[in-house]
């Protein structure tokens, strides 16, 4: 028989606890590190990857049996600086540094924590920045279109050359979600645990629509030259403004727009198109902040990724049959005010898992922040998180 528990935090009548500092220590200076991998890696666009590199990052120490690996997979615009800073850096904190440390609820002093770039990206892996060996040139627009599939393809291999047989569990939040339940699916005997955080089974036709007007700012900039931008010695900065800013809005609920900004004005009103809103100054600061260190080809790479990802897909819709591979643990959270993947969405994922006996642990949080919620130190997240970890380390023996 299956397990199932539901969990929530706070007090849905009143005002939502503040959020905490993290627990526990920070893992401390870390390094990126690379590995090419020479075996060509078939995509789901049905072209082939013949060399490719991924870049990623560990904290903590691989046991003896090998049996202690976690690894997280990041969402859109991350990478794998999951945790720590880097030397001469000390700004420079990983983005998920609240989560994995020493005595933190991925406990980096009982599990060996992997983070990894995915392909396609920008932050050091194989992708339209990269220099393609055919040409010698970089990949620009020429780089294929990847899927979740693809990525946790590539992350299976990134296990074998880390020695990993098993994963004592995958966990990710948004896109990182995506990627932790493809990989019970995809390899069910490799996986123990999948933790699913503030994800979806599938993109809403209203996700679709929100990336499509995203992709739609960064094609039509006249500095786009069709994806070949480097080579016109132009960028698409007004597009990835522009997509940032709608992004942006997606991730925070109107409750915490309303309470960070409300009708705050600037300096009182101007009668112009200039910012005067406060939010309008916050949301150019953030696409403004983007569109410097991010890259075009990688955005609309990304937001196709996440669009197409669908298992059910393969199965005529149905989501049960889609999860029947599925071997391992779950556990599934979500946050009341995401509404870009909803509490419902993730209930999907349970009923689809319970109905297919597979033991679950839900946790439905009280929490004002929308999407952005699974970034933060809300205190029941980190402790539902925090208990996961500490029942797989109890069934590991307790090391």
């Amino acid at each position: 028989m299956p397990s199932f528990s539901a969990t929530t935090g706070g007090d849905a009548g009143g005002p939502s606890p503040a959020p905490a500092p993290a627990r526990g220590r920070s893992v401390g200076p870390v390094v990126a590190q690379r590995v090419q991998f020479d075996r060509p890696l078939p995509l789901a666009c049905g072209r082939v990857l013949t060399h490719y590199e991924l870049a990623y990052e560990t904290y903590g120490t691989l046991d003896a049996e090998r049996s202690n690996a976690v690894l997280v997979c990041h969402a859109l615009n991350a990478s794998h600086h999951v945790a720590g800073h880097y030397a001469g850096d000390p700004e420079n904190v990983g983005w998920w540094d609240n989560m994995v440390g020493p005595g933190k609820p991925l406990d980096t002093d009982r599990f060996f924590v992997v983070g990894v770039n995915n392909l396609g990206s920008c932050f050091g892996s194989t992708g339209p920045l990269t220099v393609d060996p055919a040409t010698g040139k970089p990949w620009g627009a020429d780089f294929p279109l990847v899927t979740v599939e693809d990525w946790v393809d590539a992350q299976a291999r990134l296990a074998d050359h880390l020695g990993i047989e098993r994963f004592a569990a995958v966990m990710g939040g948004s896109l990182g979600g995506m990627q932790a339940l493809c990989w019970a699916i995809r390899y069910p005997q490799r996986i123990g645990n999948a933790l699913v955080i503030a994800a979806a089974p599938n993109l809403s036709a209203q996700n679709i629509a929100f990336n499509e007007v995203a992709r739609q700012a960064i094609l039509t900039d006249p500095d786009f030259h069709g994806g070949h931008f480097e080579a016109a010695g132009t960028k698409p900065r007004r597009g990835l403004r522009v997509a940032r800013m709608i992004g942006h809005i997606t991730y925070l609920s109107d409750e915490q727009m309303e309470e960070k900004f409300g009708r705050e004005l600037r300096e009182g009103l101007k009668f112009s198109f200039a910012p005067e809103f406060q939010i309008e100054s916050y949301l150019r600061y953030q696409g403004e902040k983007f569109a410097e260190y991010y890259d075009a080809n990688t955005y609309l790479r990304i937001t196709k990724a996440l669009d197409y990802f669908d298992p059910a897909q393969a199965t005529g819709g149905d989501l049960k049959q889609a999860l029947a591979p599925a071997r391992c643990r779950f556990l599934v959270v979500a946050f009341t005010t995401d509404w870009r993947f909803s509490p419902a969405r993730s209930r999907e994922i349970v009923q689809a898992l319970v109905d297919n006996d597979r033991e679950v642990a839900y946790a439905e949080i009280v929490a004002p922040h929308g999407h952005d919620a699974f970034l933060l130190d809300d205190p029941q997240y980190l402790a539902v998180v925090s208990a996961y970890f500490e029942r797989i380390a109890e069934q590991r023996g307790g090391r």
